[in-house]
């Protein structure tokens, strides 16, 4: 079988080998090479602000006139929310249980590890000044000082009010479609950078923490997988089951994209294929059209996953012990925050980085340490967001008696023109 060593995932496997290598033959030097992924997490930094601000507003008005919209779109939003909460929380469930992080000794770390639990220490605040905190002093200053609660405040308002312009707003829409598209360009163009930065990471994860710090690593993918499967398994394949069809069998029924989305670590490239088999499968066009493309900003479950037990993971690696309110407020933040993710490869790095800025407890630096796992943990998390949109779609149709148990899809877009 031939090697594609133009491939990015073939050059960051290559990248980690050779840092793992580097790591344990030179401790010291590769210690020293942290630089090499600062300089992508700051990059990476650069562009969370926009990318939530805008996938958040197009997610929402791209839903049409609320009205128009009504029940369809209500019960959608509610599965969703409900859904990715279940999924947030079995992924803390999981972190908090396992403990994936706590064999990575972050506290023998130099100089930074004092500055973080520091910040942590100063970073807790009443409930009354976190929601004071959402609402920022002004636009502008909210996007410019990167505060993220305050942009996800102001995208909901923003989306909200775009819908509400009807065919006024479809201008602005299609700018900020084209802007969406053109930053996560720029993370693709980042990506590019994220070999380099791979070999950095390790190097300093092993030189810094020892060669046992990769049993953490391994542990926290094999869990998140692990975690998924439950997930799927177990929440989908109930619900499924609620709704008379099985999880298993839709899950062979869409093979061929879940191979696609293997090959490509991102949902949003069998998005079409998706589209056209969920109308084959009985699904009607109106309900896919709404439920699909919303799903994809609003329900990306496995990114949900990831994010809680990648949060988790950096707290217990650098000895940031969070109370049971402390867990329930990230849990909140990542409600928020999780819903700015795309179907992208990059896009739960990216969500992560925005997360951590928002909850000051866990150092965001940390994400340097999952660099090296983040390419695979990207195609599980598409793969679980991939099937659990499409869950959703046949749930909502089933829900809105727009479901054809034979297969033929259900022409009712002129009852709602």
């Amino acid at each position: 079988m031939k090697i594609n060593f133009k491939g990015l995932t073939t050059q960051v496997v290559i990248a980690i080998i050779l840092g793992i290598i580097f790591g344990a033959i030179f401790p010291k030097a590769g210690a020293d090479l942290k630089v090499l992924s600062d300089i992508f997490v700051k990059m990476i930094k650069m562009v969370i602000a926009p990318i939530i601000f805008l996938t958040i507003v197009v997610g929402i008005a791209g839903m049409g006139d609320m009205k128009k919209v009504g029940r369809i779109g209500g019960k959608a939003l509610l599965y969703f929310e409900i859904v990715s909460t279940i999924s947030l929380a079995i992924g803390i469930l999981f972190a908090t249980i396992f403990k994936p992080g706590s064999g990575v000794n972050a506290h023998s770390a130099k100089g930074d590890i004092t500055q973080f639990t520091k910040q942590a220490a100063e970073g807790s605040h009443s409930f009354l000044d976190f929601i004071m905190g959402i609402i920022p002093d002004n636009f502008l200053g909210a996007m410019v000082n990167g505060q993220l609660l305050p942009i996800l405040f102001l995208a909901v308002l923003f989306g909200i009010a775009l819908s509400g312009l009807g065919e006024h707003g479809k201008v602005v829409l299609n700018l900020f479609e084209k802007l969406s598209d053109t930053f996560f360009r720029i993370v693709n163009l980042i990506m590019y950078y994220s070999p380099i930065a791979a070999f950095g990471a390790i190097s300093y994860t092993i030189g810094e923490f020892g060669i046992g710090s990769l049993v953490s690593l391994g542990k926290l993918f094999g869990l998140t997988v692990l975690a998924m499967v439950v997930f799927i398994v177990v929440v989908l394949g109930s619900i499924a089951k609620f709704y008379r069809f099985n999880i298993f069998q839709f899950i062979n029924y869409i093979k061929d994209e879940i191979f696609l989305v293997l090959g490509t670590s991102s949902s949003e490239s069998a998005l079409p294929k998706m589209v056209e088999k969920l109308e084959k499968y009985g699904c009607s066009k109106s309900v896919v059209g709404l439920v699909v493309p919303t799903g994809y900003s609003f329900n990306l479950d496995g990114t949900s996953i990831y994010l809680s037990m990648a949060a988790l993971f950096i707290a217990q690696a650098f000895g940031v012990h969070l109370s049971f309110g402390q867990e329930a407020t990230l849990l909140g933040v990542l409600m928020l925050t999780s819903k700015g993710a795309a179907g992208v490869t990059g896009s739960g790095f990216v969500t992560l980085a925005a997360t951590l800025a928002a909850f000051p407890s866990v150092p965001v630096e940390g994400i340097a340490l999952l660099l090296g796992v983040d390419r695979f943990m990207s195609t599980a998390r598409a793969l679980t967001n991939l099937i659990g949109n499409g869950v959703a779609t046949v749930v909502v149709s089933k829900m809105e008696n727009e479901f054809d148990e034979n297969g033929t899809a259900k022409q009712s877009i002129s009852q709602t023109a």
